[in-house]
């Protein structure tokens, strides 16, 4: 049986909607009303989809981010697998941490500092370039991202006690990049590789990029509520099928692997003052584009599902894995077996 760990209502109908079609077994998991036993040796999944998001405090549910890692932990010591397990989930935690891995790789991202102090905002700006947005560490659907447009508004933002660190008290101060075309690319991973890109072309206020949130296709044509997460507003996306060079669909895929991440999203953009391209944000949370088949030519939560069964198979066949496995090597070798041949 497959345990979907999830707190929206709302976002994952469909993954229910293809698992339930093939009659896979599966049991949703409240993420906002959970508890565990560290003692247990043993729980009644085989796989655990771990679809916890860091935007739940959003939802009045704050309970869950933290209590999720500690508990997708637990899972890995007893070796049960986790599909976006505690090294993709604790990075989707620390923006801060994205960074480093960035830095680690070598892939361009946007020059930034992080602080736990307002009184130190306008110290981190300097050397960079205005505008600055100051970033909350933990965010989620945009959430605690505030442009500043040059140091005047940042100091007063800071002594007047605006600057909002987040749930963990760190944020970054970043420099913001003029977007060349108005937009921003997302790029879906699955397995750790490449699955399909969309083009997303903000509004002009806000930071809210979630496209499952997106109510207007390529073409402009509002859809229907139920392509949409049911609870999002219509914030003036834009989405359109894209096509990353190469160089750049490598690089993502270099992060997902070292990030271990099995499904999510990463996003990047390209500066209009220089052409250079910047990764800005990973995700281990991906909801999936609003109306895939016609936005991307495809569905993907059958490939999400088909990956799913694929490693409930293997987890079923080869039982609870060491603690070891789980955590590391193991884990990894599991995934490089599945691909997605034919997307």
């Amino acid at each position: 049986m497959i345990g979907i760990y999830h707190e929206h209502p709302d976002w994952f109908r469909p993954l229910f909607a293809e698992l339930e079609r093939r009659g896979l077994p599966y049991e949703r998991i409240d993420a906002a009303n959970h508890l565990y036993d560290p003692t247990e040796t043993s729980v009644p999944w085989s796989l655990v989809f771990n679809r916890a998001s860091p935007s739940a405090y959003l939802r009045d549910a704050r309970q869950t981010t933290f209590h999720t890692l500690h508990w997708v932990r637990h899972l890995e010591r007893l070796g049960v697998p986790v599909v976006n397990g505690s090294s993709a989930y604790a990075q989707e935690l620390s923006k801060a941490t994205q960074i480093d891995i960035l830095q680690e790789l070598g892939i361009p991202h946007p020059r930034t500092r992080v602080i736990n102090s307002a009184a130190r905002a306008v110290e981190a700006a300097r050397g960079l370039r205005y505008p600055v947005l100051v970033k909350a560490n933990v965010g989620g659907s945009g959430a605690g991202i505030v442009r500043y447009d040059n140091e005047e508004h940042l100091a007063t933002a800071a002594q007047a006690g605006l600057l909002d660190l987040g749930v963990d008290g760190t944020a970054l101060v970043q420099e913001y990049a003029p977007l060349r075309d108005g937009r921003i690319t997302r790029v879906e991973t699955l397995g750790g590789d490449f699955l399909y890109a969309i083009n997303v072309y903000p509004a002009d206020t806000g930071f809210n990029l979630c496209p499952a949130d997106a109510c207007i296709t390529g073409e402009g044509v509002e859809l229907s509520r139920a392509a949409c997460a049911l609870d999002a507003p219509k914030n003036g996306l834009r989405v359109e099928r894209a096509d990353p060079p190469a160089e750049i669909i490598d690089a993502i895929e270099r992060i997902a692997r070292r990030t271990q991440l099995d499904v999510g999203g990463i996003e990047y953009l390209v500066d209009d003052r220089d052409g250079q391209w910047y990764v800005y944000d990973i995700n281990a949370l991906s909801n999936f584009v609003a109306d895939a088949p016609n936005v991307i030519g495809f569905d993907p939560f059958v490939n999400l599902v088909d990956y799913l069964e694929a490693r409930l198979s293997s987890a079923t066949l080869h039982g609870p894995r060491s603690p070891l496995a789980a955590s590391g090597a193991g884990a990894s070798a599991e995934r490089g077996a599945w691909s997605v041949e034919g997307v």
